[in-house]
């Protein structure tokens, strides 16, 4: 698969989470077969204000490529602007968020809601395609309300603006997460442009991303809940799209060994303090659906230190 000039070893896409695909997370995640990762959504207006926090979101590692870099905002003046100031950094293609749901992003006019201005649509993306050399994709949701969908439309304002892929979810703004993915407006969308288009919504296991692929005849899949506590979904999904078979799932012992090792990177990514406090929603997904797992969400809560956190999961798994 081909974004721009940039070549995908696959059409498995990592999807751009808040709070989830940081670095150490994009890395295990690209380890397992991602054939590209999305960083967590990153504030154009911070970055003109220099936020130190937004500068740790702009990170990349050599061992990532290609990584997709994703910002939002509503202004375009300040996105394209912002686009050329990091354009110099390790990145290789540019996202434009135009579907995050929650109401901070969304109810100041960012997000979603700029499903609902198309005009608007138009000048960011074109701004931002003419400000800077990289490819610039556009993530999308299938409209903001049941009543507003236009998915169609804003994916070819997309592409007529230069954008060299659209991705698309197939719930309103309305849904949040709830419900299920139409895919059939991701098919929709897929017919009515010439840019690859890449369907996001419901993909949790490898049989649900072929099945994505064939009902919509979308170029890539985009993982993104289902990825939660299960990098080893890109290599199924690879392996299963490739030999029509799947992977033995992993072992309790490749799990542990996966989350003592994703604690690791996350302490020396952000140290010991916040990396233990970041793993514990990780080690909740990682460990949803084994037994006594409620209970031992409980004690991983209590645990500061890496040295407890190893014992209390070598002793559980």
């Amino acid at each position: 698969m081909k974004i721009g000039n940039v070549e995908l070893e696959n059409n498995i896409i990592l999807a751009p989470m808040a709070g989830v695909s940081d670095l150490p997370f994009r890395l295990l995640c690209r380890e397992q077969g991602a054939g590209m990762v999305c960083t967590e959504m990153v504030s154009a207006k911070a970055i003109s204000f220099h936020n130190k926090n937004t500068v740790a979101l702009l990170e990349t590692s050599p061992a990532e490529h290609p990584v997709s870099l994703q910002l939002f905002g509503a202004d375009p003046d300040i996105i394209s602007e912002m686009a050329a100031y990091i354009e110099e950094r390790d990145f290789d293609v540019l996202d434009l968020n135009m579907g995050c749901p929650v109401p901070k992003v969304a109810g100041n006019g960012e997000g979603s809601a700029l499903m609902r201005n198309p005009k608007l649509v138009e000048q960011i993306v074109s701004k931002t395609v003419r400000a800077i050399k990289k490819p610039v994709t556009v993530k999308i949701r299938k409209g903001f309300t049941a009543s507003e969908v236009n998915a169609v439309e804003i994916a070819r304002i997309a592409e007529a603006s230069g954008a060299a892929a659209v991705a698309v979810h197939g719930r309103t703004r309305e849904q949040y997460y709830t419900g299920t993915a139409d895919w059939d407006i991701i098919r929709q969308v897929k017919e009515a442009v010439s840019i690859p288009v890449i369907g996001n919504g419901d993909v949790d296991s490898a049989g649900k991303a072929k099945q994505l692929l064939d009902e919509t005849g979308c170029d890539g899949v985009m993982v993104g809940r289902g990825a939660r506590g299960n990098p080893w979904i890109f290599r199924e999904i690879r392996d299963y799209l490739a030999t029509g078979e799947l992977p033995p799932r992993p072992s309790k012992e490749e799990v542990r060994d996966m989350m003592l090792r994703h604690t690791r990177m996350e302490i020396e990514y952000k140290g010991e303090y916040t990396g233990i406090r970041e793993m514990r929603k990780h080690i909740s997904w990682y460990t949803a659906g084994y037994p006594n797992s409620a209970k031992l969400r409980g004690c991983i809560n209590e645990v500061e230190s890496y040295q407890k956190l190893e014992e209390m999961l070598m002793e559980r798994f």
